[in-house]
């Protein structure tokens, strides 16, 4: 594949992955102010670390989903992308039912969901190049624990979830 292809690839997936960010970070405009009203657990982070943990996080789908794009192209890593475009608008979903619609029980039916998707993209991703499997298991870590967190503060603030 040519070099100025495999940079036109990653600027592609970058796009595509950050735009399903903007996406959910558009019905999160208010997140902060919301997440300072809840009930939270002891073990809650603060607001201040979503976003910097969330950028990182993109970045690396973003370079997964390129190498599983570089090493096989679109119809040889179909399975794998079509599932990793999947699980971005799931994720995008999560931001709108949780902060935008304040549906706690359906955020939290949505990030299982979610879960199920990513560990099924790690899979896919790492039978196509390992590597791309490996970048997103900390997006898998990160979801299993906000599971717990959207489970925990949807119990704890029934009237506002």
């Amino acid at each position: 594949m040519k070099r100025s292809s495999q940079i036109s690839g990653l600027l592609g997936w970058v796009t595509i992955t950050f735009a399903a960010a903007a996406l959910g970070a558009w019905a999160s405009t208010s997140a902060a102010t919301f997440y300072a009203t809840l009930a939270l657990p002891a073990w809650a982070p603060p607001a201040s670390l979503f976003g910097p943990v969330w950028t990182l996080l993109y970045a690396m789908m973003a370079i997964a989903a390129w190498l599983a794009w570089r090493e096989r192209g679109w119809r040889g890593a179909r399975p794998a992308l079509v599932l990793y475009l999947v699980q971005l608008a799931v994720n995008a979903l999560w931001s709108w039912l949780f902060f935008g619609w304040r549906l706690g029980a359906l955020a939290f039916a949505d990030i299982l969901v979610l879960i199920v998707l990513v560990c099924a993209t790690i899979v896919t991703f790492a039978r196509t190049r390992p590597i791309a499997g490996v970048l997103l298991l900390p997006y898998l870590a990160w979801i299993s624990f906000a599971s717990a967190l959207n489970f925990a503060v949807w119990r704890a603030n029934p009237g506002l979830l």
